[in-house]
């Protein structure tokens, strides 16, 4: 029976009590899903992170470690028990100055009309273009080609999927041993790309990305490119600890904070998405469980190096603040600001049981529309987890509306998207209490 506020009106001051306190109790139960998860809190990290002060959280600018000292502070504010950093040093190649390509004369916009390899080193002159043809390929007429005086010190231009299939012939063009070329230019799909993970070494000539839309008639380019490499970078990773009442196994929750950083002096990738809105969600469940003292420890380890082929979390399984076999289950939280209705995941081979568990609470609550279970690759930091088989799962929203943006320049906060991060928090939460 349906009652309005109207039908208290002529009732006794005691019944009215009852009822206004039976209202306000229905109205805490109503609002009791709301309050696990903290959207605010949420959106409020991910903006920041992804904000200009961090220049992408890379490490020309020390932009990954300033963003560490922010999350060190996030963790502290959120009332959880302990907070330290555990530091690595990484080689790393960067971009913090000149980043100019022209084509006859026409200024390049980086990020957008091209971007670079993360193993380039740097470059300044014109040259000459020397087109790859495709369809009647044929290697040793091209490195004839490229020793004639018109051709010397020419930018190569072909399809990167191409040289993909003939990978001899292309990495003989990125030598000064085998040819005189001064260049690669590799067309490829829109928006471009920038990645970190080779970034540990600088190769003999630079190697940039175009769009496919590259003009087939360009006579000369023209490139002024500064690169720096860091040698034994500091970084360290942020890791947090709730103290449970049981003290022999523990959950552990991770994200990576780094990202790409910059491609020179005025461009940097925010990395909303990747990863401000995984590490934003380690935050508010440390804030969450400080709050709602667990069973057990948790651990909250916000990653750095990732982009660098996960230098962090290869560092961290070596030497561990807690031992690896008393990790009771680990979740690994990268990219899940999208709105793709289908979860991925991968899985450990020791975390299948958890997984069935994650699964059952899923088809029961439809926090997802499904887990779509993937292989198990070395794309995230669960994998040294999984390779020292510690049970995990690599959870992420893909292939949604800001799938496309993965590592460009256009993940930032004006096109972040939120739709995952209840759905993950509380299949998490709902999994934490039911494992056992």
């Amino acid at each position: 029976m349906k009652h309005s506020l109207k039908q208290y009106s002529g009732m006794s001051p005691l019944y009215k009590a009852l009822g206004t306190k039976l209202l306000i109790a229905l109205l805490a139960c109503a609002t009791l899903p709301s309050m696990a998860q903290d959207m605010a809190h949420y959106k409020r990290v991910v903006k920041e992170l992804s904000s200009k002060k961090y220049q992408g959280r890379g490490y020309a600018k020390d932009g990954a470690n300033k963003a560490g000292k922010f999350l060190q502070k996030e963790f502290v504010k959120a009332g959880v028990d302990e907070v330290t950093l555990q530091p690595f040093k990484l080689d790393i190649n960067t971009f913090p100055g000149r980043m100019k390509l022209s084509i006859d004369g026409k200024r390049l916009t980086p990020g957008v009309d091209f971007t670079i390899r993360e193993f380039a080193p740097s470059i300044k002159g014109t040259f000459p273009v020397y087109y790859i043809d495709t369809l009647n390929y044929n290697p040793e007429k091209i490195f004839r080609d490229l020793a004639l005086p018109e051709n010397k010190n020419a930018f190569v231009v072909c399809d990167f999927m191409f040289s993909y299939k003939h990978k001899a012939d292309f990495k003989r063009l990125q030598t000064n041993d085998s040819c005189a070329n001064a260049g690669i230019l590799f067309t490829w799909d829109e928006p471009l790309k920038f990645y970190k993970a080779y970034g540990e070494k600088v190769i003999d000539k630079p190697i940039f990305w175009v769009p496919h839309s590259f003009p087939k008639d360009v006579k000369t380019v023209s490139a002024d490119v500064e690169n720096k490499f860091l040698k034994d970078y500091e970084c360290f990773n942020v890791i947090a600890k709730v103290e449970g009442s049981r003290h022999d196994s523990c959950y552990v929750f991770t994200a990576h904070y780094d990202h790409l950083g910059n491609l020179g002096k005025n461009v940097f990738y925010a990395g909303a998405n990747d990863n401000a809105s995984g590490t934003a969600t380690i935050v508010t469940l440390a804030a969450y469980y400080a709050k709602h003292r667990p069973e057990y420890d948790m651990y909250f380890i916000a990653f750095s190096g990732e982009d660098a082929f996960l230098r962090g979390s290869l560092w961290y399984v070596d030497h561990p603040v807690v031992p690896l076999e008393q990790i009771k289950y680990l979740c690994n939280i990268d990219m899940i600001g999208d709105n793709n209705p289908v979860a991925y995941c991968e899985v450990s081979d020791e975390g299948m049981r958890g997984f069935a568990l994650f699964e059952q609470i899923n088809k029961e609550k439809h926090h997802f529309k499904a887990l779509d279970r993937g292989e198990l690759a070395g794309n995230s930091d669960h994998y040294p987890f999984a390779q020292h088989h510690v049970p995990c799962i690599f959870i992420e929203n893909k292939e949604g509306d800001a799938f496309l943006y993965y590592h460009t320049i256009h993940d930032s906060w004006q096109n972040a998207v939120f739709d995952s991060y209840e759905p993950v928090f509380r299949l998490v939460k709902d999994f934490v209490e039911q494992y056992r």
